[in-house]
């Protein structure tokens, strides 16, 4: 009697073992290495699966059957078999010694192109930009990583992924994108809003970075191969939807000194000029050039500095105001081309004119400063204004001793660049001077939701903005109506501590509200109230007890209203009503914690003063 489920052997697979391979497996069908098959794996977007049965054993690696087939037709697989082959021929020539052939071959060496994987990956330009916070944070990374021939990190390829990461920290200045901005021990987290997607990456502080052994190296230039060209495709049309030319020419002087920001906002802002001008600009240009023909005994300065005015439109290059925003105020560029929130990041800085000291994170502030409207100098040579300029309202120092200091400007720690960004405002420089310790620096991706800890400092920013913004915050205790306590907990809103606590703030504003009718009567009747206290005080209690809602009638009625909310409840609402309160729970419990720890701090500080 044969089985009802027997399957012969060598017949069709059924089940898991018919949709799952191993990765043993997927080598073998596809017939390459197990490197090459990660990067492919990467490069096409394939990751492992998890069978609902694992049929060769937990500890194996699973994918789907058509990933395998997807990957089995890449024409990827043909170009990297080609490589290993002329690999072999160059490797016979080295052995013969003819170093002719051996350089003639490694210069025909076939480079794979993946131009064609992004586009299948990203068919839409929305797809790309929500897929590139791991993009800028990995070309941000070995932007500032050494290159060193161990770890097959080329010279090259450090100074390409610099200029990317560059253009496009140049397009965020220009366009007003950037959102927010928090400084960690990893380094400088950075967010932006382009064309509605926020777009949040990490770069690394400008340290000497050392490449650890324990980091899978071939692992992350294996992802670099997919990233460099997605953010230059990213980075082209970026430019094109602004009106400008790609990749842009730079001033060369500008980049031998390290100011590729600077000459990128230069380049941005020099170009974007409206079609009005371009007449008298392209006349200015050849005019300019006849002369710079006939005149042949020009030094290389000066050449320099003629091609970087034509680059701007015959703007003069010493001018002062010659840095980030030289065309704001051109015609054709109004701010109804921007949103509120881009218009108010404009104009932040828009009064502020700052210049940085030798010790100040440069790179960072080069890119936050212009981003939010204002005008930004550094220390050194090419730099658009010197420390002399009497025009300079704030002087970024992190150092404690300051030699000649102008009583025209102020002398503000970098955190408050960063924190005046997060804050949306300009905030006061008293606790951000030279030697003292700045308040806390607050992440702005936080949002401290009700009933969680809110640090001290976030409530005076919250107080500043509303200042700065001329609107009245409510008094503490009074931000919302009090709703029945026994309605919202038998609606599931609140639990039952909170409804008790709701119903005993219910009696208190009572009680406040009716002690100030009577000593307004009394004051309108010009009698002294000082001695009324008692009495306001009893004729408070038998208002309230004349209502009916003392504080045990309150507490009974809120138990029996929960007992029959829950009643009423169906089984998952009623499990999701008790996670609600858990959870509830032990935020307060986290909140009491914080408050303790901090009273006890005081007290210590306190003590010690």
């Amino acid at each position: 009697m044969v089985a009802k489920h027997y399957r012969p052997a060598g017949k069709k697979k059924e089940g898991n073992a018919a949709k799952f391979v191993t990765r043993t497996q997927a080598l073998k069908q596809l017939q390459i290495s197990l490197p090459l098959f990660r990067k492919l794996c990467i490069l096409k977007g394939v990751t492992p699966r998890e069978p609902k049965k694992k049929f060769k054993g937990n500890d194996k690696t699973y994918y789907h059957v058509k990933d395998i087939s997807f990957l089995h037709h890449e024409p990827l697989v043909e170009i990297h078999r080609a490589i290993r082959v002329h690999e072999r021929k160059i490797k016979k020539a080295e052995a013969k010694k003819n170093v002719e052939r051996a350089n003639r071959l490694r210069e025909k060496t076939p480079k794979p192109k993946i131009d064609r994987i992004i586009r299948q990956r990203y068919p839409r330009f929305v797809d790309a930009l929500g897929e590139l916070d791991d993009c800028l944070t990995m070309v941000h990374l070995f932007a500032a990583v050494p290159a060193t021939e161990s770890k097959k990190i080329d010279v090259e390829l450090v100074h390409k992924c610099r200029r990317l990461a560059h253009e496009w920290q140049a397009f965020v200045s220009r366009t007003h994108k950037l959102r927010k901005t928090f400084v960690s021990v990893k380094g400088i987290y950075y967010q932006a809003e382009v064309e509605g997607q926020k777009i949040t990456w990490l770069t690394p502080h400008s340290l000497q970075q050392v490449v650890s052994e324990d980091v899978d190296i071939p692992t992350m230039l294996n992802f670099l191969q997919l990233y460099e060209p997605l953010l230059c495709f990213v980075n082209f049309h970026l430019y094109h939807s602004i009106n400008l030319k790609y990749p842009p020419m730079l001033d060369p002087r500008l980049e031998a000194l390290a100011a590729d920001i600077y000459a990128l906002s230069r380049y941005l802002n020099g170009n974007t000029r409206p079609a009005i001008l371009n007449s008298e600009t392209s006349q200015l240009v050849e005019s300019e050039q006849l002369e710079s023909k006939q005149d042949g005994a020009q030094t290389q300065n000066e050449k320099s500095e003629l091609r970087l005015a034509q680059l701007q439109h015959q703007l003069p290059s010493n001018e002062p105001g010659a840095l980030m925003q030289l065309v704001e105020k051109v015609a054709g560029e109004g701010e109804e081309e921007y949103d509120q929130e881009t218009r108010e990041c404009k104009n932040l800085f828009r009064n502020v004119k700052i210049f940085l000291s030798r010790e100040a994170p440069r790179e960072s502030l080069l890119f936050v400063i212009p981003a939010f409207g204002g005008t930004v100098s550094w220390e050194g040579e090419g730099a658009p204004f010197a420390e002399s300029d009497q025009s300079i309202t704030h002087q970024i120092v992190d150092r404690e001793s300051q030699g000649h200091r102008f009583l025209s400007r102020e002398y503000v720690q970098p955190q408050w660049v960063f924190d005046c960004v997060n804050a949306r405002i300009i905030l006061p420089t008293d606790n951000y001077f030279v030697g003292r310790i700045p308040p806390p620096h607050l992440s702005p991706f936080v949002d401290y939701d009700e009933g969680a800890y809110v640090p001290e400092y976030a409530k005076t920013l919250k107080h500043l903005q509303a200042a700065a913004r001329k609107e009245v915050l409510p008094l503490p205790g009074a931000e919302k109506d009090l709703e029945d306590p026994q309605n919202l907990l038998a609606e599931g809103i609140i639990d039952r501590a909170a409804a008790n606590e709701a119903a005993e703030k219910k009696q208190k504003l009572m009680k406040q509200e009716q002690r100030f009718r009577e000593e307004l009567k009394k004051e309108l009747k010009g009698e002294t109230y000082t001695s009324a206290g008692s009495a306001v005080e009893k004729e408070t209690s038998t208002a309230v007890i004349e209502t009916g809602e003392s504080t045990n009638n309150v507490q009974a009625n809120t138990d029996d209203g929960a007992e029959m909310g829950k009643l009423l409840l169906s089984r998952r609402k009623r499990k999701l009503l008790e996670a609600m309160q858990i959870s509830n729970e032990r935020k307060k419990n986290k909140h009491d914690t914080i408050i303790k720890r901090k009273k006890k701090l005081d007290e210590a500080q306190n003590q010690r003063s």
